[in-house]
């Protein structure tokens, strides 16, 4: 069996998302901050007259919030009915990859990125991250009253 991922980057490291979990890929266009939000929540954009809750997917995985420029992307996913902006970097390509050779994280890591993580494949020289939407958006609730 085979996934097809979304590849991109984030603070020069790459991640991966199933390409069945994702809207759209949209341009930077800035956001509105919401208050009591927590920290890596960017704010709010205007998707088509839906009010879309913005992560800064940096902050969210435990590292430095990202000075967002023209030059970042949003990429739209849907987990569980709900739709969310992801801040990333870059978007890369669109891979695909056998599912047995998906592997899980090193238990060793002690990086806050491990537990947003549904595991690792080498592709090509590089190392992808396959992001867990579900340990990612364990705070929908929370967004949700805020959008």
């Amino acid at each position: 069996m085979h996934r097809e991922l979304i590849t991109f980057e984030v603070a020069d490291q790459l991640f991966g998302i199933d390409i069945m979990a994702i809207r759209e890929i949209r341009a930077w266009s800035p956001t509105a901050r919401l208050p009591r939000v927590p920290a890596y929540v960017a704010g709010v954009v205007n998707l088509r007259g839906t009010v879309l809750p913005v992560v800064d997917l940096a902050a969210r995985l435990g590292w430095e919030a990202t000075e967002a420029t023209p030059r970042h992307a949003i990429i739209v996913t849907q987990y569980a009915g709900q739709a969310r902006g992801l801040i990333v970097d870059s978007v890369s390509d669109i891979v695909t990859i056998a599912a047995d050779t998906l592997q899980p994280p090193p238990p060793m890591s002690q990086d806050g990125v491990v537990p947003f993580l549904e595991g690792l494949s080498a592709i090509e020289d590089r190392m992808v991250m396959v992001l867990n939407l579900q340990a990612l958006n364990a705070d929908a609730e929370e967004l949700a009253h805020a959008a």
